[in-house]
């Protein structure tokens, strides 16, 4: 331990630590633009100055370490004037606009600006002008909002090794762009949206969908329904001011009804339904010599990067859709025969923590006679959103259930929202597809926690499966690499896009640090633990559906409405 006094007051900090590392652990708060916690410094914003007795000149706390003895002030004059005016001269090539913002509010620059007094632009000039990008389904960037912090050239490069975005010319001429300047959809963007939530301003946002949602529950002859993903009911409550990882299931349910849906749907049922045809698929594989080993299907964003950069493995991708678009297919052929409604009727929308999921929405596999299976796609935020233009709020009503037939679910669906859960949730059930037997214990440790890689030995009955578990690209490429490379232990393996999963999607909440995700992760456990029915197989409404309408896991119906296909993309680069 080393001994540094900051602002007069002697504090320890560990050997290797930078000045930032030191300082926040002691609770003492320096603004930051470009950093990004677990990634090396990149010193670029200069918003985290700090004076340093001896030094020549302000010191950068994000890249500088700390030394035995170090006397540090972090709000001298020349400090706060330093900042102040690193961000008068950010808002020299800002756009004026933050009373109709997408990020009004929300933006960390509009944050600093208040914090360091900044109440009217000093430096003016011509402004940088760059076009809108609104060309993908998920994502819109907004160059002129761009202030060149990097966090999301590098959060695509480092964390998912994707590299869609990076810095093209430079000097005051730089701006971050795709290959060729060209448009996000024909780029090898996986719209995963980690960028969007590491972006400090509004340059990246989510395509917004909240006004199509709006006019389609006020449109009469409409007939709205909603499905919510299994991670929204752990994170949503945070945009209203709760702790993170408190579970408003219940009161969600009752805040949708109360916007005016008509039949509220959880997508944790078709998680359930995921497990019995993909649990089915892969005991086909493992037994009748399958393509193996086989990739989970229900991140789009890792189906597109597998799309895209690795067409050979598409085969070993599970042929299952995604639990949103099962539950979108269901909703338009079995609930609409059920209900005698026209399913050209019917506007099917889906809340997820995702972006990726507008994409997902769009693909033209994903429906039948000419009507999609989901409509719209809003993320955690939007729906935060959706909530406080229709003056709802979820934490004055009473929980209530969702609506049948699509309302159980057993606790294994809904772990879909936490990396591992998928694998836990599939080894329960494959266990019991295999032997006819129940697990002893259904909690699979090994598959739980933040860890970006993870494995399992499973012994059922003869046979012995060797499971993975990746989050984030970045992981998942190296797993994809070694096989490629020869490996062959692997029989099954579940991909999340985002790191830590669904939990950390690209539409949750902003400024959620790793302790808020390590929260909503441990909330879904605990749900999981409480939980009177978890597993899938005996979601009796699951069997109700096989029984009235599928027919049977991989069946003729089944693989109508539930499975898809992939195709080889073609990307600039």
């Amino acid at each position: 331990m080393l001994k540094i006094e900051v602002n007069g007051h002697t504090v320890q900090a560990n050997q290797g630590e930078t000045i930032l590392q030191a300082l926040t652990r002691h609770g003492i708060k320096v603004p930051t633009l470009c950093h990004l916690p677990g990634l090396a410094p990149s010193g670029a914003c200069r918003m985290c100055v700090v004076e340093v007795e001896g030094a020549p000149s302000l010191i950068p706390s994000c890249s500088y370490p700390v030394a035995d003895g170090m006397k540090i002030k972090t709000a001298s004059p020349q400090v706060l004037q330093a900042r102040k005016t690193v961000v008068e001269l950010l808002l020299s090539n800002h756009p004026q606009d933050c009373l109709y913002c997408v990020r009004g509010g929300d933006c960390d620059l509009q944050r600093l600006a208040k914090q360091h007094g900044v109440r009217q632009r000093v430096f003016t000039g011509e402004r940088t002008r760059r076009e809108k990008d609104m060309s993908s389904p998920s994502i819109v960037r907004d160059p002129e909002k761009c202030i060149l912090c990097g966090k999301c050239v590098r959060v695509c490069e480092e964390v998912q090794e994707v590299s869609a975005i990076d810095f093209i010319q430079r000097g005051s001429r730089a701006f971050v762009g795709t290959a060729y300047d060209k448009g996000l959809n024909v780029s090898s963007c996986i719209n995963c949206g980690q960028c969007v939530l590491v972006c400090p301003t509004a340059a990246l946002s989510e395509h917004s969908y909240v006004d199509e949602v709006l006019r389609a529950l006020n449109t009469p002859g409409k007939y709205v329904v909603v499905q919510h993903a299994p991670a929204v009911s752990v994170s949503i409550a945070e945009e209203f001011n709760y702790k993170p990882g408190t579970d408003f299931d219940g009161k969600m349910t009752a805040a949708l009804r109360k916007v005016g849906f008509k039949k509220v749907f959880d997508t944790s049922f078709t998680a359930d339904l995921t497990i019995m045809e993909e649990g089915s698929e892969l005991v086909k594989r493992a037994t009748g010599g399958g393509v193996l080993p086989m990739f989970t299907s229900c991140s789009p964003g890792w189906i597109k990067f597998v799309e895209q950069f690795y067409p050979e493995f598409m085969p070993n991708l599970s042929t299952c859709k995604s639990p949103q678009q099962m539950m979108g297919a269901l909703i338009k052929t079995f609930f609409a025969q059920r209900e005698k409604i026209d399913p050209a009727s019917i506007v099917s929308v889906s809340i997820m923590p995702c972006t990726a999921k507008k994409f997902e929405s769009g693909r033209p596999e994903m429906g039948r006679d000419r009507l999609s299976d989901v409509d719209y796609v809003l993320t955690t935020r939007e729906f935060a959103e959706l909530l406080r233009v229709t003056g709802v709020d979820p934490s004055e009503l009473e929980p209530e259930t969702p609506d049948t037939p699509f309302g159980e679910r057993s606790s294994a669906g809904k772990l879909f929202g936490a990396s591992g859960g998928v694998m836990e949730a599939a080894v329960r059930s494959a266990y019991f597809l295999i032997t006819g037997e129940e697990m002893k214990d259904y909690t699979i440790q090994e598959l739980r926690g933040m860890k970006g890689s993870k494995e399992l030995r499973v012994k059922a009955g003869k046979i012995e499966l060797g499971a993975a578990v990746v989050s984030g690209l970045g992981q998942a490429r190296k797993l994809v690499e070694e096989i490629k490379a020869g490996r062959k232990d692997l029989q099954f393996i579940e991909v999340m896009t985002c790191p830590g999963g669904c939990i950390n999607g690209g539409g949750q909440p902003r400024r959620a640090d790793i302790e808020s995700v390590k929260a909503r992760m441990s909330a879904l456990h605990q749900i999981d633990k409480d939980s009177a029915q978890r597993v899938s197989h005996k979601n009796t409404q699951v069997k109700r559906l096989y029984d009235e309408f599928l027919g049977a896991p991989l069946g003729h119906k089944s693989h109508e409405l539930l499975h898809t296909h992939y195709t080889k993309r073609d990307v600039l680069c």
